[in-house]
């Protein structure tokens, strides 16, 4: 037993000793060479142009603050030489490592949460939407001249919704698409800046809120039961176009369960059961109050 303790304390002796041998190396290596900003500028008077007036200009280490001080100068000295070797561009690195090197600064607010978040998993880096030497947008310093644009480039599906006749203002630059959701936060699903889907929805439409005496079960659910907020061209946003939207759900209830299609109206080959399915008739004739009702006779959403 006394030997077996004798090894284990040996062993954890030899793991720290090699710990200290190598933590004392890698001071002895000292800080990395200073690098001279204005010498970068003889060559990359463009880049630094275009960040003038950013933030980046004003970083005290300004260049090597992003790019590696030791690369940096091992590029400048065998350019003076005539060897063309490669500077520290960021282009190359994995988008895991473009993400360290932007986190050692903006490690903050909603950034502090990118990691793990489907942008980073999907293997979005910061460069994917941003651009330090580059920007087009008024603000931050976006790839595009817009923030929709810049989501558009990759969410083309999302784009084509939003230009349907019924759809949030986003293409006329009244709302953008982080009105709703947070790019760099992976603590909620779809990225939404909300506890939940509906929260975020209630927001701007807060005379949906309630308490309603009478509630409308998918309405207390989920928004999007109904709604494609992204844009539709049914009225208000609606997944369906109504009376189908309503007898997803309500088929077989109260009313004739025979779907409203073109079997069975005023413009289809069947004229049987007319009068209850006249082509203008919707559910929302007679239930007006369908996200919620506080009448006391209104239990069916009718006022």
């Amino acid at each position: 037993m006394r030997t077996t303790v004798a090894r284990v304390v040996m062993a954890g002796a030899f793991v720290l000793a090699a710990a200290a041998g190598a933590r004392a190396a890698e001071e002895s290596k000292g800080p990395p060479p200073a690098v001279d900003t204005a010498a970068c500028l003889t060559c990359h008077d463009a880049a630094a142009t275009g960040m003038k007036h950013t933030p980046h200009a004003s970083l005290e280490k300004s260049c090597v603050s992003c790019h590696d001080a030791a690369k940096a100068t091992e590029h400048m000295n065998g350019q003076m030489e005539g060897n063309n070797v490669p500077g520290p561009s960021l282009k190359k690195l994995s988008a895991e490592n473009l993400d360290a090197t932007c986190l050692q600064c903006h490690d903050k607010g909603h950034q502090a949460n990118f990691a793990g978040g489907v942008h980073e998993r999907r293997n979005v880096s910061c460069a994917s939407c941003h651009s330090v030497h580059a920007p087009r947008s008024p603000k931050a310093q976006l790839k595009m001249a817009t923030q929709s644009e810049t989501c558009f480039s990759c969410h083309q599906s999302i784009r084509g919704k939003s230009l349907r006749t019924s759809h949030h203002p986003v293409r006329e630059g009244r709302m953008e698409c982080t009105s709703c959701h947070e790019p760099h936060d992976s603590t909620s699903p779809k990225m939404v800046n909300a506890a939940y889907v509906n929260e975020k929805c209630l927001e701007c439409h807060t005379e949906k809120r309630g308490p309603f005496l009478w509630e409308h079960a998918p309405v207390r659910e989920n928004c999007l039961n109904c709604h494609d907020p992204h844009g539709s061209n049914h009225d208000k946003m609606l997944v369906a176009k109504q009376p189908f939207l309503c007898q997803r759900c309500h088929l077989n209830t109260r009313h004739p369960g025979t779907l409203y299609d073109a079997r069975n109206s005023v413009v289809g080959a069947s004229l049987s059961g007319v009068s209850n399915r006249a082509a203008e008739h919707s559910c929302r004739n007679c239930h007006i109050s369908i996200h919620g009702s506080n009448a006391p006779s209104g239990a069916y959403l009718g006022r």
